[in-house]
């Protein structure tokens, strides 16, 4: 099994309960989140060492934030915690045609001024296999965007790869003003593996895709980042058809430097219980899928079936081991196990 090292920040997740309006009755619901906390929880489950950096408010939020995480196996003695606030985002859950939406609420968290914490990365870095983290980071401002990048480059300097997710998050990016472009150009330079789609490259590079099919504009951002990015190893993605909100349809595709794409079959994910985190999920798989030794391809294909299967879990985190997602893809059988 791996060790990895996964950075950003921990949140607070209010939700309206069931399909209601945000505070259309006055209740919420509590969940902990954030991209790469949700990466670290499922490689915890998968049986690897993960290990969450960054930094939570000194009050009780941040203690019940960093206690969730511990909950799951996650070792958390690289979350700092400083005077401040909790980030926090308010989730509107979508029903049928209506999407869900997302408002933020992370200004000027204790994360944010303090750029994520100081921390002693070459040696929170000895012995790791991976160091994971997100285009969500960068998109708090500037201090956030120093730690992030200051981070990827002492992994890149102690021979530690690079693991980065582009989740770009248009709404962080405008409230500061941030020249996501450069900032991201900097980050998606140190990767060996790229979680991303055309898109996060279209704001990146600023060229356009406009092949036919989703899969041929994979394949072109993917040759673009080759020729932009010189670390970079392997790109990959998943493909969502939106039948509803409550259907969809998800593959995953996925290119490496040598030039071959694998691709995956789509799976019909339907009613969906909760959408949030399940890019995060889909990550966690391919990683632990390289880790363990599979193939490109099989791996791919089990980072697919663990976001599948994420639809099926209510809050950010996927709490399926690797054997769930296993016997999924050998079976996919729905019988009850007695």
């Amino acid at each position: 099994m791996g060790k990895i090292v996964c950075f950003g920040e921990l949140l607070l997740r209010l939700g309206a309960p069931g399909r209601q309006m945000l505070l259309q009755s006055p209740l919420l619901d509590v969940h902990v989140g954030g991209a790469e906390a949700n990466v670290a929880v499922s490689l915890a489950r998968f049986g690897h060492d993960a290990r969450m950096a960054g930094l939570v408010a000194d009050n009780a939020l941040g203690e019940a934030a960093v206690g969730e995480l511990r909950r799951h196996r996650v070792d958390t003695r690289a979350v700092q915690q400083a005077l401040g606030r909790m980030g926090l985002y308010f989730l509107t859950p979508g029903a049928i045609q209506r999407p869900s939406e997302v408002l933020y609420d992370r200004a000027d968290s204790a994360f944010a001024r303090a750029g994520g914490g100081t921390h002693d990365w070459p040696a929170l870095l000895a012995g790791v296999d991976w160091l994971h983290v997100s285009g969500v980071t960068p998109a708090l401002g500037q201090q956030a965007a120093d730690g992030v990048l200051l981070a990827v480059k002492a992994a890149r300097a102690a021979g530690v790869k690079v693991s980065f997710d582009g989740n770009f998050r248009p709404k962080l990016w405008e409230a500061w003003g941030g020249d996501a472009p450069t900032i991201l150009r900097g980050l998606m330079s140190e990767a060996d593996l790229l979680f991303a789609s055309h898109r996060d490259l279209q704001v990146v590079l600023g060229l356009d895709f406009p092949q036919a099919t989703p899969q041929e504009r994979f394949a072109a951002g993917a040759a673009a980042a080759f020729t932009a990015f010189p670390h970079l190893q392997q790109m990959a993605a998943t493909v969502r058809v939106q039948r509803s909100v409550d259907h969809h349809a998800l593959s995953g595709i996925t290119a490496l430097r040598d030039g071959s794409v694998h691709t995956t079959p789509a799976y019909e994910v339907s009613p969906i219980v909760d959408r949030i985190g399940t890019g995060d999920a889909f990550a966690a798989g391919v990683l632990h899928g390289g880790l363990v030794g599979m193939e490109s391809a099989d791996a791919l294909h089990f980072g697919v079936a663990a976001a599948c299967l994420k639809h099926s879990l209510p809050g950010d985190f996927n709490l399926v081991g690797a054997a769930d997602v296993q016997a999924f893809l050998g079976e996919n059988s729905l019988d009850v196990k007695r």
